[in-house]
Order: structure tokens, then C-alpha cells, then sequence
């Protein structure tokens, strides 16, 4: 192997490194820059070098001549290679980090939720409801002013704390529970 080569694959090698790195350990280590999101960021520059030494490795090796032929040569397909490179992984980068998620669920989405009780609520005690809150069927502890039965359909009336209700006794079981 000679150093045209071995100059390309580190080249390479360390470009994909750092950006495994700032993907995978950015947020922990705080690899790079949290503001800079534009051509200069930590997985574009990454993207790019590793772009350049593989392709670059690639052409040096495919093309026939003298040491100075192969360094320039790979240089150019290098950079060819690594300028798309880059700018995809600017892309990708923006795209995961703009990308809208949902609200968190707050205490207030859950009154006007109806449900069934799982664990029978007992006077003065907690049972158990199974709720559907944004597609999402979720556990509570729920306090009721008369004694319910499992199967019982219910209404959320209040949020007493993060993971209790109180609920009332409804006339139909919920379209998603029934």
C-alpha cells in the first residue's frame, strides 16, 4: 500500500468516526456547536472529509500512473464525492432536528377522556381505568364518589395529580374500549 492510499482510508476513516460521533454522542458529549446548523456544522464537515477520502481512495486506486497522477486523481473524485456528501448530511441533520413532534400529554388533555375501569374503584379508595388519550390507552389510579365495577365506563372529571383521576360513571363505553 502506498501513501496515496493510506492517506485516503485515514482521511476517510476520521470522517466517519466524527460523524458517528456527533450523531450518536453529540447531545451527551456536546460535539460541536448546538447553534452552528449551517455548512460549517460538526456532521456536514464530517460527512464531507469522509466523502473525500473514500471516493478519493476509490479513484487513486482505479487510475493507472505515477504517485503524483493517483494524489490527483483522488483528490478530484475526493472532492466530487464529498461536496453532495456534505450537503446531505447538512440536510438529514436539519430535517431530524426541525422535526415537529407532539405536545406532551398535561394533565388538562385528560378531562372529558372517557374510559373503562380495569380494577374495581372502591368508596373512600382507588381502582384502576384504562384511558385512550391520542391514540395512546393508558393506566390511571381513580377515585370515584360511589363504588364502580370492572367493565364500568367512565368519565374524567378531574386530574388530582400525575397519575390519578377522578372520574363519574357515563351511559356508553367508549368507541375505542368497546
Amino acid at each position: 500500500m502506498d501513501w496515496v492510499t493510506i492517506t485516503f482510508l485515514v482521511v476517510g476513516a476520521v470522517g466517519v468516526v466524527v460523524l458517528a460521533a456527533s450523531l450518536l454522542l453529540g447531545d451527551l458529549l456536546h460535539l460541536g456547536h448546538a447553534d452552528a446548523d449551517g455548512p460549517f456544522s460538526v456532521p456536514a464537515i464530517a460527512g464531507f472529509v469522509g466523502a473525500f477520502g473514500f471516493a478519493g481512495l476509490i479513484v487513486a486506486s482505479l487510475v493507472p500512473g505515477g504517485v503524483v497522477v493517483e494524489a490527483g486523481a483522488g483528490m478530484l473524485g475526493g472532492l466530487l464525492a464529498a461536496l453532495p456528501t456534505g450537503w446531505l448530511a447538512l440536510r438529514l441533520t436539519r430535517a431530524v432536528a426541525d422535526m415537529p413532534t407532539d405536545a406532551t400529554l398535561s394533565s388538562a388533555d385528560l378531562i372529558g377522556v372517557t374510559g373503562v375501569v380495569i380494577t374495581p374503584i372502591r368508596t373512600g379508595g382507588y381502582g384502576e381505568v384504562s384511558l385512550t388519550v391520542s391514540g395512546q390507552r393508558l393506566k390511571y389510579n381513580a377515585r370515584a364518589d360511589a363504588p364502580l365495577a370492572t367493565g364500568t365506563p367512565v368519565l374524567v372529571i378531574e386530574t388530582p395529580s400525575a397519575t390519578s383521576v377522578v372520574v363519574e360513571e357515563t351511559a356508553a363505553l367508549p368507541p375505542e374500549l368497546g
